[in-house]
């Protein structure tokens, strides 16, 4: 069986705002090593349509560095899923797009024997998570105060106390903090 696993960069102040990143090439290395043991990449719309405008054209932006074209090279590679009832066509090289119930097709696809899945996007993560469908979740906590954006975990009460048992940290020179723990079933 396949474990699904959710890596998302946050601040300090718990916001999930890309822009606020620091997007250098030691994150862009973790993120390729994690796309090793990854076989599948699943995204809501939203979070596509965001990778789908950037990551195919990373070999001709002349401001792309090592990190990110290796980052690109293995991300364009690898077999994608994006869950959208809007979006007319998936683009993106290996993309499939699925219309139908995205919890049904998840819980099929972790039912499979292969490498990982991966989840991106606060959307579907959340999705996923009020499921009990996420196995692992990786937080890069980046040593900056965003102030306002996107947060993961909305406040409001919609999602449920999760426990996590701690896998393994690490810290990265620019003071990212990797935290990865795997969710503790009841």
């Amino acid at each position: 069986m396949r474990k699904l696993i959710f890596s998302i960069n946050v601040s300090l102040d718990g916001f999930a705002d890309h822009t606020v990143a620091i997007a250098d090439d030691e994150l862009h290395s973790f993120f390729a090593e994690q796309l090793n043991a990854t076989g599948i990449c699943l995204f809501g719309r939203k979070t596509y349509k965001l990778m789908e405008s950037y990551w195919p054209n990373t070999r001709q932006n002349p401001k792309a560095t090592e990190g990110m074209i290796r980052f690109a090279d293995r991300f364009n590679a690898i077999p994608k899923i994006v869950f959208s009832r809007t979006l007319e066509k998936a683009g993106w090289s290996n993309t499939r797009l699925v219309r139908d119930d995205m919890i049904t097709e998840v819980t099929k696809l972790k039912q499979q024997s292969g490498k990982n899945l991966s989840i991106g996007g606060i959307n579907a993560a959340q999705t996923l998570m009020r499921h009990s469908l996420i196995d692992e979740y990786v937080f890069l906590v980046h040593p900056v105060i965003a102030g306002g954006g996107r947060r993961l975990f909305p406040g409001d009460n919609s999602t449920e106390v999760r426990h996590l048992k701690l896998i393994e940290t690490e810290k990265f020179k620019s003071g990212v903090v990797v935290l990865h723990g795997e969710g503790v079933k009841k």
